[in-house]
Parts: C-alpha cells; sequence; structure tokens
C-alpha cells in the first residue's frame, strides 16, 4: 500500500509510540486505511552518543540533525518529535505544523516516594541541568550522577543498584504503559521543562499540502501552550546546560505562563510569570529578559 505521508521518528522505543500515535491521529482525521501513514525510524547522533550527557556533545541538535536532513531532503514529509528534546530555536525552512494533546507534564520520581524519604547522600540519576538544580534546590545534600540511555536502561540500571533513584517524564511513562512507576513530583517542586508532555509535527515550512494535512490533528490549546513556553527558552538564549524550567496553561484565551531558572548547584533561582493573550510572543520574551536581567551572576552565565 503506497503512504500518503512519511513521518520520520527517532527508533527508540518511546519514539515509535509517539509516532505512531501521530500517524493514528492522522489516519483518523483524514478517514485513511491503516498504513497510510508511513513511519520512517532514522538513528540520531543523540542515540549513537550513550556514555555522555548530550549537554556536553552539542546538545538537543543531537535529537533532530538527521530528522531535519531526511525531511530537508524529501525522504520524508514531517518529523515527531518530542516537543521537550526539540531547540527553542528551528531552522526558518521547518515549521511545527502539529502539537498532539499534551499529556502528564510532570516528572517521576524512582526509587523513593518522595524526595524526603530519599537517605542523606542518595545517588540520582539525571544528565538534566533543570532536574539536577531543582533536586539540588530541595536537597543539596544529593550526589547527582549522569544517566543515558532509553527507559528500560534507565530503570535497569537502577533496579542493579547503580543508583538510587532517578526521574523521567510522567509522559513518556504512560506512552510506555509504565503508569504505575514512580510518584508524580509536583509542579510547584518541580516545573517542567518547556514542551514537556507534548508530541510535535514539524514538516517543510514550503510545504503547503502537508501543513494542510498536519493542521488536521493540531491541537490549538496545547500548540498556544508550548508556543509560549518555547518563546520564553527562545528569549533566554540557554543551552542544554541552562536549568530552566517553564509551564503556560490557556484559560477563557489568556496565557498563564510560570517560569524559572536556577544556577547549576540550584542554590540560586529566579522565578516569576505572566498573563497574555493567546499567540502573543511578545510576553514571554519580555519575562525572559526581566528575569535575566535581576539574576545573579551565577545564572546569567548560564544563559546568552
Amino acid at each position: 500500500m503506497d503512504a500518503f505521508l512519511k513521518l520520520g521518528t527517532r527508533g527508540s522505543p518511546l519514539a515509535l509510540v509517539q509516532a505512531r500515535q501521530a500517524a493514528t491521529s492522522l489516519e483518523v482525521a483524514h478517514h485513511w486505511l491503516d498504513g497510510r501513514v508511513e513511519i520512517v525510524a532514522i538513528t540520531t547522533s543523540g542515540d549513537k552518543i550513550t556514555d555522555r550527557p548530550l549537554a556536553e556533545v552539542g546538545g538537543k541538535a543531537l535529537w533532530t540533525k538527521e530528522l531535519d536532513q531526511a525531511l530537508l531532503a524529501g525522504d520524508t514529509h514531517g518529523s515527531v518529535h518530542s516537543l521537550k528534546d526539540v531547540e527553542a530555536s528551528r531552522p526558518a525552512s521547518l515549521a511545527i505544523a502539529a502539537v498532539l494533546p499534551r499529556a502528564d507534564v510532570r516528572d517521576r520520581l524512582i526509587g523513593a516516594d518522595s524526595l524526603d524519604a530519599l537517605p542523606q547522600g542518595a545517588r540520582v540519576g539525571t544528565s538534566s541541568p533543570r532536574r539536577a538544580a531543582q533536586l539540588l534546590r530541595q536537597r543539596p545534600d544529593l550526589a547527582i550522577l549522569p544517566i543515558r540511555g532509553n527507559l528500560d536502561t534507565r530503570l535497569a540500571k537502577l533496579e542493579a543498584g547503580d543508583f538510587d533513584a532517578t526521574l523521567l517524564a510522567a509522559a513518556g511513562l504512560n506512552r510506555l504503559g509504565r503508569a504505575r512507576v514512580g510518584t508524580p513530583m509536583s509542579v510547584d517542586v518541580m516545573l517542567p521543562a518547556p514542551g514537556q508532555g507534548a508530541i510535535a509535527i514539524e514538516c517543510r515550512s514550503e510545504d503547503g499540502d502537508t501543513l494542510s494535512k498536519l493542521a488536521r490533528i493540531d491541537h490549538p490549546t496545547t500548540h498556544a501552550e508550548v508556543r509560549a513556553e518555547r518563546a520564553f527558552a527562545r528569549a533566554l538564549g540557554g543551552t542544554c546546560h541552562s536549568p530552566v524550567g517553564a509551564l503556560a496553561i490557556c484559560h477563557d484565551g489568556a496565557v498563564h505562563l510560570r517560569a524559572e531558572i536556577l544556577s547549576e548547584d540550584g542554590k540560586e533561582r529566579v522565578a516569576d510569570e505572566a498573563h497574555f493573550a493567546i499567540g502573543d510572543d511578545k510576553p514571554p520574551a519580555k519575562l525572559a529578559k526581566a528575569m535575566l536581567a535581576s539574576a545573579p551572576e551565577s545564572i546569567r552565565r548560564l544563559f546568552g
């Protein structure tokens, strides 16, 4: 059966589940037969480099580079991404054409029922500067150690005793049928990464046909929320070394954006919020610049 659309994705178990979710949404929305959307698995640099934190070897671009190349070469019509893993600044030749309804935005702590339950000096595996800073802000005694690999690899390392605990995105656990794994962390304790819990589909900016097809599955509320979070992150000029949390919620035609930036050790933190109209990128950018202006040097040096 010839495909109507080809969607590129990473080849990890979670990425393939997310791509199939996007494909099924398209087939249902367009009344296409099952299989009309083809999943094209692509190995990315981030999948090949498993022994170092991505922040040390290229950051989020290592998740997107090969997918972008296939898309721009015309080998695929779109790319399916976990949006928290996509750089806030993207090439003008690419456009986020659709965002699926957002899943649980929270992190889950695995290995203990709460942060307070972790023993003194517990070893927590995470390669996320945001999670590391947020953890150390609550528990400066913790030993933060890098951890890489897919969900099963990380859980296996925890089971083997390499770590006392780790943190994983609730959305990914749920999508892989692990809804009962771990303890959800309140967003008041651990504000999520910009775009966390959202699946996005990118296509070529000038590909009007694909833009139109993907628009059928776009969830406007989620799209507006992640757009605000990404506008905030983009204005910060941060990198994968920059601890930043942001969560936007749409209500009654407006966006409420909560955000925080931290020092690497979590000792310093600047938090603020803003309310603004849906689709207006200026207030999130203004918020980012105001927060940076008031931040101590330990935070400002981590952003552009």
